[in-house]
């Protein structure tokens, strides 16, 4: 039996019996399947809720959430954060889903992935998602392409400023007033009550604590009349304002009578993304050893799951698309291999003859070419393997979980097991790996396609401003006729499309002539307008970066009104295919700093 305190509820399997009984359909006398609703945190640490025993924050609504129904002691999740989104809402990991890291189209899922939305939706559940999507940007692999009826939010992996920010509804952009957790929970509450009436699936992605570090005085100044230091004192701040949001979205349920027919789902998608209380474990976001993947898990379902009940099992995201659809009484996609388990044996507090597994993770980074296996470990119920710069290393978890003694030596045998286990792992999820996924053009349901500085590749000393290439950064240093500028599509209608490049440029660099081509076409402008604005300030907490060596920026990217320059319509083939942009003349001291180019299908 499971070490917790095991309250009065409904067996889970009675109740799921009730739901699989009635089918998909919606007669008065069917019972009403569960509203889901999940609430993920961006780079809260394990130790970043006040119940894991971290008393410098205060996070009272996920310490009461966390007692009122399940919570899992050992909840896995990638390093990093699209990674466990793409795993969350298909039960796969996340190399199977086209998904390896947080940019340069790499945060994308393939569209033929069935997520848990489409699922859901399928089951006759409204959809809704509001928040950070951060699984591709481009229709079809956008949020209203995977399954969601409704999204608010943003779909790269950071915003740049939270206060006022730039956010789109369903493809459309919008700058709302207000603080950005606070204009997220306004439209997941205003859906719930707009769907009370029937089975809903509410996912709400915050984008915090991740910086930039932002966050209303009143909660930073809490902390740091604490004594913190302005990041950590940031980070709480904005963990205690997502809290109360959250507490108001519970709210809603019970105001609304909806409490014990939804499900409540919390967990964060990866460890701490500063150095700070974290239980004693080793390792922060973008590690692969246990602080970099091990994070609070709650879930809540009252009347069915009983509260105070804790899973010492491991668990991980690829398994929460299983045990949800389990627990709602639908059947999983047909033809979908889940990599995941469902919990729901788990759920009720004892432990059956659960077996063991082995949960593997990697340093989420582009595949190599060779496709030679990334740096990743294996969590097995005891052991942690790690591999990492060429070095193997076996923790005894149990004996040992802030994995201080490596005992690779003393147990060979056991770390040659995982070793081979781990390649084989990483064989299967990137078999047919096919590089990073092509930009949609011309989706009947998206006639307009940004493509944006993260998502080309360029050369001769183009570079990304803020080093990186992370969300929002743009290209810089583009000064000659011999540098080239490349964006990889897939155009699914072929026809004739305008061309906008959005940039920025001094009036120095005014004459430029920039060619567009594309299979045999091609189409010419001159730079005619200057538009060089200064970068919008931002209420950062604490600097966002700083120049490195060589006065290049690095860090998180600022945020700027950039300038349109169309040099006219250019006809696309169907296929994939290579947009190339080029300056052919440069009069001046040079082209243009360039935020993204916009392709507008104009006919025919």
């Amino acid at each position: 039996m499971n070490d917790h305190v095991r309250g009065k509820a409904l067996p889970v399997v009675i109740a799921l019996a009730a739901l699989t009984a009635a089918g998909p359909g919606t007669a008065d006398d069917s019972p009403r399947r569960p509203n889901v609703l999940i609430i993920l945190t961006d780079d809260q640490g394990w130790g970043d809720v006040r119940c894991h025993g971290n008393p410098a924050i205060d996070t009272p609504t996920l310490d009461v959430l966390a007692g009122q129904g399940v919570r899992f002691d050992r909840f896995f999740v990638s390093p990093v954060c699209a990674p466990t989104r793409a795993s969350l809402l298909t039960g796969r990991d996340h190399l199977r889903t086209g998904t390896a890291w947080v940019t340069h189209r790499l945060e994308s899922m393939r569209s033929e992935e069935v997520t848990l939305a489409e699922a859901l939706r399928d089951a006759g559940y409204a959809t809704g998602c509001f928040g950070k999507w951060h699984n591709g940007g481009h229709y079809p692999m956008h949020p209203n392409g995977q399954g969601f009826d409704e999204f608010l939010g943003f779909c790269g992996g950071h915003l740049n400023n939270y206060f006022n920010p730039l956010l789109e509804r369903d493809g459309r952009p919008i700058q709302p007033e207000g603080y950005v957790s606070d204009i997220l929970t306004d439209a997941a509450i205003d859906f719930i009550g707009r769907n009370r009436d029937r089975p809903f699936f509410c996912y709400v992605p915050y984008n915090v604590p991740h910086s930039p570090d932002q966050v209303p005085d009143a909660f930073y100044r809490k902390y740091a009349d604490r004594g913190l230091d302005p990041k950590l004192a940031s980070v709480y701040a904005m963990t205690e304002q997502v809290d109360a949001n959250i507490a108001r979205i519970l709210h809603t349920l019970d105001s609304l009578g909806l409490a014990e027919e939804t499900i409540v789902v919390f967990f964060s998608d990866n460890g701490p993304n500063s150095d700070r209380y974290n239980g004693g474990m080793r390792g922060r976001k973008g590690s692969v050893h246990e602080g970099g993947t091990r994070v609070p898990m709650f879930l809540r379902w009252p009347g069915r799951l009983g509260p105070g009940t804790t899973v010492g099992q491991i668990a991980a995201h690829i398994d929460l698309m299983p045990t949800l659809l389990e627990l709602c009484g639908v059947e999983p996609p047909e033809g979908v291999d889940f990599d995941g388990l469902s919990l729901v044996p788990l759920l009720d507090g004892f432990e059956p003859d659960w077996p063991d597994r082995m949960l593997f993770t990697n340093q989420c980074r582009p595949i190599p070419e060779d496709g030679s296996p990334l740096p990743g470990s294996v969590r097995t119920r005891r052991f942690r393997y790690v591999r990492e710069r060429n070095a193997e290393q076996l923790y005894d978890m149990v004996a040992d979980p802030g994995q201080r003694r490596n005992i690779a030596a003393e147990d060979p045998e056991r770390t040659r097991a995982l070793a081979l286990a781990y390649d084989a792992w990483f064989a299967d999820v990137t078999e047919g790996w096919d590089g990073t996924i092509p930009v949609p053009v011309g989706h009947p349901d998206r006639p307009i396609v940004t493509l944006l500085g993260p998502d080309a590749t360029f050369d001769g000393g183009i570079r990304w401003w803020a080093t990186h290439g992370y969300a929002n950064d743009w290209l810089t240093d583009w000064t000659r006729t011999d540098q080239r500028i490349r964006f990889d599509l897939d155009v699914l209608r072929p026809g004739d499309y305008r061309v906008t490049l959005r940039y920025t440029a001094p009036e120095a660099n005014l004459g430029a002539r920039v060619r567009v081509e594309a299979g045999g076409a091609a189409v010419e402008g001159v730079l005619a307008e200057a538009h060089d604005p200064a970068p919008i300030p931002s209420p950062d907490r604490v600097p966002r970066g700083s120049p490195n060596d060589q006065g290049h920026w690095r860090g998180e990217a600022f945020e700027k009104l950039w300038g349109d320059f169309s040099p006219g319509v250019i006809p696309l083939d169907a296929g994939r295919q290579a947009l190339t942009i080029r300056a052919v003349e440069v009069p001046g001291a040079g082209v243009m700093d360039l935020k993204g180019v916009v392709l507008e299908r104009v006919g025919p």
